[in-house]
């Protein structure tokens, strides 16, 4: 097998047009076909501390027993609230497998957000990072949660690495404030419990609702977006499809992931899309801790990287990062915002590896364009549509526009959101005929490039 880069130089476009949306009935059945695929193999790498896919779905099992054992049934909603820690993806694969709604939830979130969002969610029960326990105690008698779960950075990690963590995150930088919450469990003890617990399986079928991920409601409150089993599967087979061959090549690639899980780019393409391919996941608890990330980066033989433009153009201003081995680095891929040209030109010129663009929103269940891999891309535009989906530019009367023309995006997928919760007159407005519009203005070049111009709705 050559060298990665030596490969990539012979990467010729090979895309299918289309994905098969129903080749699974539900996440659980595409994710115990991955476990039982890769379960020798690391999932996931946090501190030093690496675990399994088998222990993934080990765990996951016992925190889904847990789940019932607390009286929680299929559809109830969970908030996950916690930054790049091993307690998330457990309390992911264990909400999918007892059928429960994920709510992913942003730390930084203040009292009010939270508050907007546990209701408008309907949430039940929560996994919160004990750093942010001081906010939920403000408004939890306000809320629906009855069961709180507590995770430490910590606690998932050997003795005594487990206790130094602890302590120096609560003594040391004297991160958790003082909070009173009655009744809680420690994100271990939930863990013990459930292993002591029998899992009834649950069985969800392509078009109940898995995830309420919220938008960012700059403008107004946040609304969840209703993404489904075919939603995801859909997203995670387009995106595959997209970097079959490389991701083929690169057996159980190492992914560095510093973007926030909570979020719906982190969400789909590392905690999803990579470890459908049995890629390890290298979770950094803080992406803006950038020494931490080089580190990672001298670590591991890093394979693959996400992530946005700030996060790119700050590594490359640090006078470490040049240091850093990059002959296993393949695929960069930006998104969440757009990634400028200049940026993406200085990585090439650091790393040797392109810095490939996509774009897609919340209501794409992440993705809708990417740039072709292998050097067949275009700085400056979000690439082209991936299989299965359409993208056209239309006017102010939805008329659809030629090559050239500007106006706005619109999207059609299997990866479309099945809705807004509870927001039948906001999903109307944004959803007709099975096109998304996304608000953003663009252009479709002769060669089929899409390109975001400006921004029509905030």
């Amino acid at each position: 097998m050559s060298e990665p880069k030596v490969w990539l130089e012979r990467y010729t476009e090979g895309v299918p047009a289309t994905i098969n949306p129903d080749l699974y009935p539900s996440l659980n059945d595409m994710y115990n076909e991955v476990f039982r695929k890769y379960k020798n193999n690391p999932a996931f790498s946090y501190m030093g501390k690496k675990i399994t896919f088998g222990q993934l779905d080990q765990l996951a099992q016992q925190f889904a027993a847990y789940l019932q054992y607390t009286g929680l049934k299929p559809g109830d909603r969970i908030a996950l609230m916690m930054p790049n820690m091993l307690q998330y993806p457990i309390a992911l694969f264990g909400a999918f497998k007892a059928g429960v709604v994920v709510v992913n939830t942003n730390p930084l979130y203040t009292p009010r957000e939270m508050l907007h969002q546990f209701t408008d969610a309907g949430a039940t029960a929560i996994v919160i990072a004990e750093n942010f326990a001081h906010n939920l105690e403000k408004i939890l008698s306000q809320t629906s949660i009855k069961t709180i779960i507590l995770a430490s950075a910590g606690e998932m990690l050997p003795f005594p690495k487990s206790a130094l963590v602890n302590y120096v995150v609560r003594k040391v930088r004297k991160m958790v404030p003082t909070y009173t919450l009655p009744g809680t469990v420690t994100f271990s003890q939930a863990l013990k419990t459930g292993k002591r617990t029998l899992f009834s399986p649950v069985h969800t079928g392509p078009e109940d609702t898995v995830l309420l991920q919220y938008t960012g409601g700059t403008t107004g409150l946040s609304k969840g977006a209703m993404l489904t089993n075919r939603n995801l599967i859909s997203n995670v087979l387009q995106f595959n499809a997209m970097g079959g061959d490389i991701l083929n090549h690169l057996k159980n690639p190492v992914v560095l992931c510093a973007l926030p899980l909570y979020h719906i780019f982190a969400f789909t393409v590392n905690a999803l899309c990579f470890m459908y391919r049995g890629g390890m996941n290298v979770l950094v608890i803080n992406g803006r801790d950038i020494p931490s990330i080089i580190k990672e980066f001298k670590t591991h033989r890093i394979n693959i990287m996400t992530g946005v433009n700030t996060l790119f153009n700050a590594l490359l201003n640090h006078p470490e990062f040049s240091s850093v081995d990059f002959s296993g680095l393949v695929l960069t891929g930006g998104g969440g915002t757009a990634v400028q040209v200049a940026v993406a030109e200085r990585w090439k010129q650091v790393t040797g590896c392109d810095l490939t663009e996509g774009y897609g929103m919340t209501e794409t269940s992440a993705v809708s364009t990417i740039n072709p891999l292998g050097g067949h891309g275009r700085l400056g535009t979000i690439g082209v549509p991936i299989p299965s989906t359409d993208v056209r530019i239309v006017d102010e009367e939805g008329n659809v526009l030629s090559a050239g023309q500007t106006g706005e995006i619109q999207v059609k997928g299997p990866q479309i959101m099945k809705g807004y919760y509870n927001q039948p007159e906001a999903s109307a407005q944004i959803l007709k005929d099975g096109w998304l519009s996304t608000g953003d203005v663009g252009m479709m070049h002769e060669d089929g490039f899409f390109q975001i111009v400006d921004r029509k709705r905030t």
